[in-house]
């Protein structure tokens, strides 16, 4: 399939370097030389430098060819008119990044579709919707659902005094009884390890499961964890994140923003009147005290300076704080989530990139999570009648090792999955696997 993408950014390079797992022909369009150096010298793409606004760049990019064109530039106005010039001009489908939500809100009222755009992404309210996931729980550090939660994926920090902690995958198969949760991969010094039987938990590792309904307190209480509700909410930052997460977050929880802009305060106050907006600097602690962090369950950390939102972060953690998020803008920060102390650092471009690549996927894909952090996807396979592994035990499976089968939903009930577990046609597969080799694990299914 040929992709091509206008913006070499984070989102543009992330999104080629997934695709490049999978053998597309991908060409990237940018004004700035140096991020199509970067991006050559890293991938396999082909690279035109200029403006992917102008006819000359997108011809030379073979744009009637394009099955797909995305354009995830800085400047809004370029990907939207730069989308419907390339569906004008034979590409089949087009995506476009966008800052202004009233567009992915009004998108029937605009008639998108018929001007060419078919995909709009706006990365900040991505954010938000993540950010509510992964309130979910406070005990842990990120969980997505499978068919409305007959599966679940779910990652918690193993403590020192875990029953977990320096025992084998295979020991803790003994304390398994129910078979209601199995684990997956397990995050230890920014390295992703796929758990086979003698691997160990080791204090401090980050470790996700794919655990039943019923599995999953039996993980936080083996893990040394205690499952608190979440109410209360700080917000730091009346960014554009900030803005959508609290609009998000203040339907269900009682949220408090924290803002440094004054002018700012009164205007978010006029737009969201279920959050208490307070004004003041975020990196004051003497503040964050005065208005509460003690008494908080979560605090989100939403500003444009990615040190401020860890450090801030951290302050709340000190003060007993449950559940800590904190955006960054350098995606190499997110590995140092485990290391800080921050329960879950997010990236909003990545965040938007892993969010294309999902639809983008065809075939026996049903879905797709990422995990912030680990460097693997989570997938979600429906079995053919004529699939490489129906009908067959997963022991016996030629499967890759980089890669692990953790659950499956069949007639409507989940089923963690163990080496004796025979894979059936239709049955809904949940599986973990590293870049490297999903293409070889699609090939199966």
């Amino acid at each position: 399939m040929k992709v091509i993408i206008a913006g070499a950014g984070d989102v543009g390079f992330h999104l080629a370097k997934l695709l490049a797992y999978e053998d597309h022909e991908i060409v990237l369009i940018d004004k700035d030389q140096s991020k199509l150096k970067s991006a050559s010298n890293h991938l396999d793409v082909a690279t035109i430098r200029g403006n992917a606004t102008s006819f000359t760049v997108l011809e030379e990019a073979s744009i009637s060819e394009a099955a797909l064109f995305i354009a995830v530039t800085q400047s809004e106005e370029t990907n939207l008119s730069t989308s419907i010039i390339a569906k004008h001009l034979g590409a089949k489908r087009t995506v476009a990044r966008i800052q202004n939500t009233e567009f992915l809100f009004n998108k029937e009222k605009l008639n998108l579709n018929d001007l060419g755009i078919d995909e709009l992404i706006s990365p900040e309210s991505l954010a938000a919707r993540e950010i509510k996931r992964l309130l979910r729980d406070s005990a842990l550090t990120d969980s997505f659902d499978f068919e409305q939660g007959l599966l679940s994926l779910i990652g918690v920090i193993i403590e020192e005094n875990s029953i977990l902690a320096h025992k084998t995958l295979s020991e803790v198969g003994d304390l398994n009884i129910d078979r209601n949760f199995t684990n997956v991969a397990i995050l230890r010094d920014n390295k992703t390890i796929i758990p086979y039987g003698e691997n160990k938990f080791l204090p401090h590792d980050h470790a996700y499961f794919i655990a039943l309904p019923d599995g999953i307190d039996t993980v936080i209480n083996l893990s040394g964890k205690k499952k608190v509700d979440i109410k209360n909410v700080m917000i730091l930052g009346g960014s554009k994140a900030g803005f959508h997460a609290s609009k998000k977050l203040s339907k269900k929880f009682k949220v408090k923003m924290i803002e440094q802009d004054e002018k700012k305060c009164f205007e978010l106050a006029d737009q969201l009147p279920n959050v208490m907006v307070i004004n003041g600097d975020g990196r004051d602690v003497d503040l964050l005290l005065e208005e509460g962090i003690a008494e908080m369950d979560a605090f989100i950390a939403l500003t444009g300076n990615s040190e401020t939102n860890i450090i801030s972060t951290l302050v709340a953690k000190t003060n007993g704080v449950k559940k800590t998020i904190a955006l960054v803008e350098n995606i190499d920060y997110i590995h140092l989530s485990q290391n800080v102390g921050v329960d879950t650092m997010i990236n909003k471009k990545l965040i938007a990139a892993n969010f294309i690549f999902r639809h983008i996927r065809k075939g026996n894909v049903l879905s797709l999570a990422s995990i912030h952090g680990v460097d693997a996807e989570v997938l979600e396979f429906l079995v053919s009648e004529d699939s490489k592994i129906a009908n067959t035990a997963i022991r016996d499976l030629d499967f890759p090792k980089s890669a692990i089968i953790g659950g499956l939903i069949r007639k409507g009930v989940g089923y963690v999955t163990h080496g004796d577990t025979v894979l059936q046609a239709n049955d809904r597969v949940v599986v973990l696997s590293k870049p490297d080799c999903i293409h070889q694990v699609e090939k199966l299914f």
